[in-house]
């Protein structure tokens, strides 16, 4: 064996052996337990193989808008109020189908110049308009509201992506759905409680610190009444669980709180959560506060020592209690809270907020024995069509079709190290892609041989008809992969999930294919060659 071919035949050894590595990585022992559970570590399924939830999320963007334009609404008060321009009313006239649109009434006409200049300063992204009885008309601007809502689609992806990371759920699929607006899919290989990851991706998690004013009270009535029928200004009541409730599962009622409308610090102000225990040995969440976040809430505690304060979680209050000194940037929730519950508050609370409502529009649950079915159903056909396309080559190009059927057999080998090496998902689709490039490579095989058997027909020698059969095959070859690889790059940037699955495996199948049947068979027909004797005819 001369060097040249000494050297390729150890670059196609090693080849192999580093993609099979990529298959099964170094196995905790050589029983076939131990091959099959390192395969199984290696190569990831997804959701039809291994089982799992399927759902299709509608995020609510008014909701979004809606946020913008209440912050818009609170600064609009107080700009007018520093300005000195009276007005009667600062109000949202249809939050529920028109969120976009803010409406002021009762400003004098002498004060629309200032009124105008203060929205141009203060409110840019928003078009302010002149209407009847002193009423002016602030819409946010259509291209700001678009902004909005698209900004509302990727951060509850990502929101999404963060709290299913933690969940520990292998190879989630979460991404924008193209059949809808403002969809989002999301696939979860291997849940075993759905219900649980729902309540988790739903949750708003929105942590705000409010002051207390008074509380708790029975009923709304009550509050009320003590209010003399009539809230102080910038409050609001809301709902909450009564203090010292020991035991979680004895149901006391909701109580009525009056807090301050604003917070003193929010979610958008927390840098990490963590679950933990309080003195008593009960299940709470410590949080640590932003540099800001903590300034502000160390001013705010500063000014109400003696007083009490509140942890509103999505609307409700969740914890009461009273300032006995300044606090920094750290504090703690605790409640009637299980185990289960502060570590899922606490994971949603890192996560961030999602920035708007969702809302289900489809979940499909995909049992793990219909993925098993699957798998036997689509290995047995990929067994049977390789067994079957290895059995031809062999029956129609004698010696020459062990030729085939090693690279065929390589090629295997590289795409399955392929996708244990780079962590990708095999889907059911990504199976048919299997069985797709083991046909491209029988086609690529079958232009190679058909070549050398003219040239031999035309009376060149052995090593002579196979030189000009690999040349005037390949570039045959490169126009038919080249055109397939195209094809599923573009399914691979439109498509989603299990059909991103079928264009990951027969485009790097293909690329796998150029190596074997055009290198790796050369190789092999110049062994053999170098073993003939002169005028020896070629097998095939």
């Amino acid at each position: 064996m001369n060097k040249n071919l000494l050297a390729k035949t150890v670059l196609i050894i090693v080849v192999l052996i580093v993609f099979l590595v990529g298959i099964f990585g170094i196995p905790s022992s050589p029983t076939p337990q131990g091959i099959l559970a390192a395969l199984q570590n290696r190569i990831h399924l997804g959701l039809d193989l291994k089982g799992g939830t399927h759902l299709i999320l509608q995020v609510q963007v008014n909701d979004a808008i809606n946020l913008d334009t209440d912050r818009a609404v609170d600064r609009m008060k107080e700009a007018l109020k520093n300005a000195n321009i009276p007005f009667a009313e600062i109000s949202k006239p249809d939050p529920q189908n028109h969120p976009e649109l803010i409406q002021i009434k009762g400003v004098p006409p002498e004060q629309a110049s200032e009124l105008r200049r203060i929205v141009s300063e203060r409110l840019p992204e928003y078009d302010l308009t002149s209407g009847a009885e002193n009423a002016w008309t602030l819409a946010m601007k259509p291209s700001v509201a678009n902004d909005t809502k698209k900004k509302a689609v990727s951060q509850a992806i990502e929101t999404i992506r963060n709290r299913i990371d933690q969940l520990g759920v292998s190879e989630p699929v979460i991404q924008e759905h193209g059949l809808g607006d403002y969809q989002i899919l999301v696939q979860l290989p291997g849940v075993d409680d759905p219900a649980r990851v729902k309540e988790i991706m739903q949750s708003t998690a929105m942590l705000e610190i409010r002051q207390v004013i008074s509380g708790p009270y029975p009923s709304e009535q009550a509050a009320m009444q003590a209010s003399g029928g009539v809230l102080p200004a910038d409050s609001v009541l809301m709902k909450g669980s009564p203090l010292h409730q020991q035991n979680p599962e004895e149901n006391q009622g909701d109580v009525y709180w009056l807090i301050s409308r604003t917070a003193a610090v929010s979610g958008n102000d927390l840098r990490t959560a963590d679950a933990g225990r309080d003195e008593n040995g009960r299940p709470d969440v410590n949080f640590t506060l932003t540099g800001d976040g903590g300034r502000r809430f160390a001013s705010f505690t500063g000014a109400h020592v003696g007083d009490k304060l509140g942890v509103v979680l999505d609307n409700r209050v969740k914890s009461v209690a009273t300032i006995q000194e300044q606090i920094h940037d750290q504090g703690r929730i605790t409640g009637s809270f299980s185990d289960q519950e502060v570590h899922d508050l606490a994971l949603t609370l890192r996560s961030g907020a999602l920035p708007a409502g969702i809302k289900y529009l489809q979940e499909v649950t995909v049992g793990p024995s219909l993925g098993a079915d699957s798998i036997r159903q689509g290995v047995r056909a990929a067994i049977i069509g390789m067994v079957a396309v290895m059995l031809f080559m062999l029956f129609y190009y004698r010696a020459a079709g062990i030729n085939a059927d090693l690279g065929l057999f390589l090629n295997l080998v590289i795409l399955l190290g392929f996708l244990g090496f780079t962590g990708a998902t095999l889907t059911l689709p990504g199976i048919a892609g299997v069985i797709l490039t083991v046909g491209m490579g029988v086609d690529s095989n079958v232009l190679i041989f058909e070549r050398i058997r003219e040239e031999l027909r035309h009376g060149k020698t052995p090593p002579s008809a196979v030189d000009q059969g690999f040349a005037h095959a390949w570039v045959t070859i490169i126009d038919t992969h080249v055109t397939t690889i195209v094809s599923a790059i573009i399914l691979f940037l439109f498509g989603t999930g299990p059909v991103r699955g079928f264009a990951v495996t027969l485009s790097f199948g293909l690329a796998a294919n150029l190596f074997t049947s055009v290198f790796v068979s050369r190789v092999i027909f110049e062994a053999i060659l170098n073993r003939h004797q002169r005028g020896e005819a070629l097998s095939i």
